[in-house]
């Protein structure tokens, strides 16, 4: 192996990293969009581009690696396919809990409302992100997929 190849196969588990941690902001800056429209009243402009983009941005990614990731790594590591199951239950999950989200900014609910959305999204969010990174991130060290990183793990 060439040392373009190992860094190539390396990237993986950096690129999957490097997008959660890029998501883990999108939330950071959803909550502070949402603390400051307290002040200024439900819905702000603001809090909805910031609503939008990061739900966006998480089932891009998500469908990402329904559709490129999971497949890769399901035949590399047939053994992984139930750890790869519960990941796609997750994700289905979160997409619920994202258009619930995405409903009661469109209906202009309370900042209390969009609260215990957000607070909800974010725990089940880093849940999963922590559990992925335990079972997958090893793997992504050595897994041989030739693919745009966009393509893979979403458009951030």
């Amino acid at each position: 192996m060439t040392e373009g190849e190992k860094t190539r196969l390396v990237a993986w588990s950096h690129e999957l990293r490097s997008v959660h941690d890029r998501l883990r902001e999108a939330l950071r800056l959803t909550r502070n969009a949402l603390a400051g429209g307290e002040a200024a009243g439900p819905a702000t402009r603001d809090l909805l581009l910031f609503c939008h983009g990061f739900c966006a941005a998480l089932t891009g990614h998500h469908e990402g690696e329904d559709r490129e990731l999971f497949p890769a790594i399901a035949a590399a590591h047939p053994e992984l396919r139930d750890t790869l199951r519960y990941l796609k239950q997750d994700h289905s999950m979160i997409a619920h809990l994202l258009a619930g989200l995405q409903a009661a900014v469109d209906r202009a609910a309370s900042p209390a409302e969009l609260d215990r959305h957000v607070e909800g999204i974010a725990a089940i969010m880093e849940s999963h992100f922590r559990y992925e990174e335990r079972q997958l991130l090893t793997v992504l060290d050595t897994l041989a997929l030739d693919a745009d990183p966009h393509d893979v793990l979403g458009p951030l």
